[in-house]
């Protein structure tokens, strides 16, 4: 087996699963309790005088 065609199957199976849980995870931390404070604080930084 070619290492192209490897990696394609990998790609097209295991690898769109690990993408798919990924996303997600990524909303579910986006959108967990609490990270609104946090997400307004991230907002601010720039706004902020030293």
């Amino acid at each position: 087996m070619e290492t192209y065609t490897a990696m394609r199957q990998f790609a097209d199976s295991w690898g769109l699963l690990f993408m798919a849980l990924f996303f997600v995870g990524v909303i579910l931390f986006a959108i967990r309790p609490g990270s609104k404070k946090q997400a307004e604080e991230a907002a601010s930084i720039p706004l902020k005088e030293d």
